[in-house]
């Protein structure tokens, strides 16, 4: 798959694609379903499939510290699409220019003269442009003017209510994990590269594998019963933090730390991914190392309990 960095790197041999726009946040069934329906098309018309997404995402632009949580990160949601088939990304920055065009400009700049699309694939509920003034009866008439065609999706449900991200970051706030894993076609996890914390978990007998989240908040706190793969590991037990460490750091970018059961594996610069399986309980703000250390061991035996270990 190829990432297109910005609409100044876009050359003439991107010209001619079957295209979609959206968030894309959890790559979820609803959005499966719209990205199969693009790579169906890809193929009958014999074009790339490409998909445009914003960075820093609109919402996220507007009130950083008030838009939702992400469900996946930007790397993570290149790879989720990667998987299924995609063959471009086109990564658009968002910001003070990029806002005020209008649904026109956006027409005529990227999907005409930056990209010359054939067939355009839309979520019925989206909306793009200055003010959200585009629609899919917009794109529908501005396609019958420069050739191509514009359809919508169908909202895709399930057990009657419509899948939507909205719906994913309820279900991990309460630890519905079942009803995430419903949503989105399978378990979520988190992943990235595991990186050099503080020490303080080998400090006090219990190693962790750190990992930037690469956001700025995760749509679950808290502390977790997990399984992780990757690095070297196959679905190896463990228990995770994720939060922002009261206790020991008390910042606001969250983070996630997990310690392996029975499991001593050097895991620097390596990759991994968390998948999340019940939650034991909150994040807490303990009064001394020493605190801590008692409540990271209950949470050891609470983990190992949950996997029928004790």
């Amino acid at each position: 798959m190829e990432l297109i960095r910005g609409l100044h790197n876009l050359r003439p041999r991107h010209h001619g694609c079957v295209a979609t726009i959206g968030a894309f946040d959890g790559v979820h069934l609803g959005h499966q379903a719209v990205i199969r329906h693009l790579l169906e098309k890809s193929v009958e018309l014999a074009l790339p499939s490409l998909i445009i997404v914003f960075e820093p995402l609109p919402r996220e632009y507007f009130s950083p510290l008030k838009a939702p949580a992400r469900i996946m990160s930007f790397w993570e949601k290149c790879r989720a699409l990667d998987s299924l088939g995609v063959d471009r990304i086109l990564r658009i920055r968002f910001n003070e220019q990029f806002r005020g065009m209008s649904a026109q400009q956006f027409v005529d700049d990227i999907f005409v003269a930056g990209l010359g699309v054939r067939y355009v694939v839309l979520g019925d509920d989206f909306r793009f442009g200055a003010d959200r003034q585009g629609d899919i009866e917009f794109i529908r008439q501005q396609g019958l003017q420069y050739g191509f065609e514009a359809v919508s999706t169908p909202t895709f449900a399930v057990d009657g209510e419509r899948v939507s991200s909205t719906r994913i970051r309820e279900a991990l706030e309460n630890a519905e994990f079942n009803t995430a894993e419903a949503l989105l076609g399978r378990p979520y996890s988190i992943s990235g590269r595991v990186i050099y914390g503080r020490q303080l978990g080998r400090a006090i007998g219990t190693p962790t594998a750190n990992m930037e989240l690469r956001r700025l908040r995760a749509p679950l706190s808290g502390v977790y019963t997990v399984e992780v793969s990757g690095g070297g590991l196959d679905m190896a037990k463990g228990v995770a933090n994720v939060g922002v460490r009261p206790t020991v750091d008390d910042s606001i970018r969250a983070n996630l730390e997990v310690h392996l059961l029975d499991r001593d594996i050097d895991l620097y610069g390596r990759y991994i991914e968390v998948t999340f399986r019940h939650k034991l309980r909150e994040e807490k703000k303990f009064g001394s190392v020493a605190e801590l250390q008692k409540n990271i061991a209950r949470d050891i035996e609470k983990t190992r309990a949950w996997f029928g270990q004790d």
